[in-house]
């Protein structure tokens, strides 16, 4: 039974096409190949219903338009799809196609699986001048092959309109982007679609700060149409590592000058959860830093091994938010329970003799030590941020919200990460501390 707004004559709407997404292959593929081949064009064609959040125009006077998306998430699609319909309302348009070589706007932008050739309505057809580097739309409009790695070509030339491919991959993109914009003076309000996979570099950061800016976001994971093996594949080599929150999840990742750790630290010391066992540890603590009240701030809680090798191993953040006491003291004994700890090191400044009472009620039985800072975090965390200089700590598997708490501290003493305090951080440096460092560590920290 057809969705309510699918009257006779109208084309396929996002319903239909949702539950096609949601048959199984080989059943999709026998109901398409049942299809008329008009029938499957004009399906193809419906770009409203095929589209997902991030990948469609959005609202507004814009200037820029930016998605900003990880790798298969279909930004290429977005982008040909975009610049078809702008040539379809401009019949003497003039729109410019940059990518970071001549080459990949060929084989990426216009000859590409979802590039301007692929998305070109039946009713519309294009023709593709390669030796001249243009195409012709139905309409009129014309579309000129630039790439960044020559930025002089852009220079002089007019446009209404733009799509800039990866646009953090430009090997001359600060030339080519201004060569670019003060090209576009033609029509009322001159636009541009920027469609890249993000690095931390200035022109992304000059693109994104500029006025007139939109963007929008996107994961690989969110794009329905991709294999599920494919993605499982992908979260389990690079889930949570800075190269998969850089290509797969979109995130533009900096490192914060003078940080005590570095992304491309974190990365080096991190390794598969399937390469060590719990047989591998001679000792395991799960260190909290509980918080101040129940709206503050997060409840720290990290588990750490010292391994046989006298490595230590970060093994899970179980820290938690929003929690009463009763339950971030039950999340504690969980994550003790679970990784059989041989102590739990609680700090108690906010209220020494209440985290004991409500970690006692909790679990009365549970091994527990209180520890009492005297000094800033960064300070406790600099023996710490040397262990891992010298290779004396793993991560196991990737800690997201964590290593971002990491790299938000900064020698001197200040914290540049999310949040308003670096708990997760601080319950790690107390584990570290009480398995690696030991008391008289601790003690030297304290007067400092």
């Amino acid at each position: 039974m057809g969705d309510a707004n699918e009257g006779a004559g109208a084309p396929p709407r996002r319903g239909l096409i949702a539950r096609l997404i949601a048959l199984k292959p080989l059943e999709r593929s026998r109901l398409l190949m049942d299809m008329a081949p008009a029938e499957r064009r004009e399906l193809y064609d419906n770009w409203s219903g095929w589209a997902h959040d991030g990948q469609s125009s959005p609202p507004g006077d814009w200037r820029v338009w930016v998605i900003r998306a990880g790798r298969g998430f279909g930004k290429t699609r977005a982008g040909a799809e975009w610049v078809s319909e702008m040539a379809r309302g401009m019949p003497k348009g003039r729109i410019a196609l940059v990518g970071a070589t001549a080459a990949e706007v060929r084989r990426v932008m216009i000859e590409g699986e979802a590039g301007l050739l692929a998305v070109a309505r039946s009713d519309e057809p294009i023709r593709w001048r390669k030796n001249a580097g243009e195409v012709d739309f139905a309409s009129g409009a014309i579309g000129y092959l630039f790439a960044a790695a020559a930025p002089d070509q852009l220079r002089g030339s007019q446009h209404h309109a733009a799509w800039c491919d990866e646009l953090a991959k430009w090997r001359y993109g600060e030339a080519a982007w201004d060569n670019l914009v003060m090209g576009l003076r033609l029509g009322d309000t001159p636009r541009v679609l920027v469609t890249t996979t993000p690095r931390p570099i200035p022109l992304m950061h000059r693109v994104l700060s500029g006025p007139g800016v939109v963007e929008t976001h996107g994961r690989s994971f969110d794009n329905p149409h991709l294999p599920k093996a494919t993605l499982a594949a992908w979260e389990d080599l690079y889930g949570g590592s800075r190269l998969g929150r850089q290509e797969l999840d979109g995130e533009l990742l900096e490192d914060v000058e003078n940080a005590l750790w570095t992304r491309v630290g974190l990365e080096a010391c991190r390794v598969r959860p399937d390469a060590v066992s719990r047989e591998d540890f001679v000792r395991v603590v799960v260190a909290v830093d509980p918080p101040a009240g129940v709206d503050g701030d997060a409840c720290g809680i990290v588990c750490v091994a010292l391994g046989a090798d006298a490595r230590g191993y970060v093994i899970e953040d179980a820290s938690v938010a929003g929690k009463s006491p009763e339950g971030w003291a039950r999340a504690v004994v969980d994550c003790a329970a679970r990784h059989q700890a041989d102590r739990v090191v609680a700090e108690v400044n906010q209220g020494g003799a209440m985290v004991r009472a409500v970690l006692d009620a909790a679990d009365a039985t549970l091994p527990l030590r209180t520890v009492h800072a005297t000094v800033g975090k960064v300070a406790r965390a600099e023996p710490v941020a040397a262990l891992y200089e010298r290779g004396k700590v793993m991560h196991v598997g990737a800690f997201r919200a964590l290593e971002d708490e990491l790299c938000g501290l900064v020698t001197g003493g200040t914290y540049h990460g999310p949040g308003r305090s670096p708990d997760r951080a601080d319950a790690l440096v107390w584990a570290l501390t009480e398995l690696m460092l030991g008391r008289k560590v601790a003690a030297a920290v304290r007067k400092l």
